[in-house]
């Protein structure tokens, strides 16, 4: 006899469907992807320059860096020219050897690169933007946009646009991605148990343990084989392999700061649980945080089948949280 499962991916993503999310942020990297590569990149100008002033970017780890490090010195050696010639390749993702190299780098590296080039044009080592350089005016439409956007979506919207930059095409052969050096998960006896208000669901509070261990091998492994990770502004990651690759990726460092909690009553067996609260990046430290709802569907056996991260629209999103 077949069951039939009351939840697929695409079903499950509707869970609490009145989350007010960022809409801004995927609007805006809509916008910026559509300019002309001078004006993106004096937009990353003023991410690392004038957001620097209110939002501190953390140095990043030397160890992080030796994978750009070889990359990074070779554009230092370049004459003015060719090195804007460079950062015009990786906006325009062109088929390059180094932008196959920026490709093929995990996020925090990536930014660890532009915070570099950034710090470099300052000093007058790598080539600034042209003094007098005048952003056409939908360049400042989306500056404009940017600025007006809280911290937890300006830096969102900076982690995005550099990690769309460069060449990495699934389609043709192209190196390994390069992910951060591995950290040893926290010790179980140095760990800090989090607490939600309105929720003791084990395996959500185990999730936001592991993933604030950085013990990514457990966090994945409260997964059903087939779950789904959904990040923020992506299509879901299906099956723990997969999900595990991503966290290794993309996830080391960061801080879950959950608030509250609620839960739905079970549908079959399947139970909704909605968790507002923050989280920080080790790019960007304590001083900022971006205020996240994460929206779990739970199986029978209390297995995550589905899990979406969601950006919230505002700060009072957070405060909204009641049970239905």
């Amino acid at each position: 006899m077949e069951f039939s499962m009351p939840f697929t991916t695409e079903s499950a993503q509707s869970i609490f469907s009145d989350t007010r999310i960022a809409t801004v942020v995927p609007k805006t990297i809509a916008q910026f992807n559509q300019l002309k590569a001078e004006d993106q990149l004096a937009l990353i100008w003023f991410a690392f320059t004038e957001m620097g002033k209110t939002i501190t970017i953390a140095a990043p780890g030397a160890a992080n860096m030796l994978f750009a490090q070889n990359v990074l010195d070779q554009i230092k050696q370049m004459p003015a020219a060719e090195q804007t010639q460079v950062m015009c390749d990786l906006a325009n993702h062109a088929d390059t050897p180094i932008c196959r190299t920026y490709g093929s780098l995990t996020m925090n590296i990536k930014l660890g690169f532009w915070n570099q080039l950034g710090e470099w044009m300052e000093q007058g080592i790598v080539a600034p933007i042209p003094k007098g350089y005048q952003l056409s005016s939908k360049a400042r439409s989306v500056l404009k946009a940017i600025e007006a956007a809280d911290p937890g979506q300006q830096i969102t919207i900076l982690r995005n646009i550099v990690v769309g930059m460069g060449f990495d095409s699934e389609d043709l052969d192209r190196p390994q991605k390069v992910v951060d050096p591995v950290v040893v998960p926290t010790e179980l006896a140095n760990r800090t148990q989090v607490k939600i208000e309105g929720l003791t669901h084990s395996t959500v509070l185990s999730y936001i343990d592991n993933m604030n261990a950085n013990d990514f091998e457990a966090a994945s492994n409260l997964f059903v084989a087939n779950g789904a990770l959904q990040p923020p502004f992506q299509k879901p990651i299906i099956g723990r392999e997969s999900i595990l690759r991503y966290m290794r990726e993309e996830c080391m460092g960061l801080k879950l700061i959950p608030a509250q909690g609620v839960v739905e009553s079970p549908e079959e067996g399947y139970t909704p649980i909605k968790v507002t609260g923050k989280v920080q990046t080790p790019w960007f430290g304590s001083s900022v945080g971006m205020n996240i709802v994460w929206r779990f569907l739970l199986d029978p056996e209390g297995k995550i089948f589905f899990v979406a991260i969601d950006l919230l629209a505002s700060p009072r999103e957070l405060l909204t949280l009641v049970r239905r």
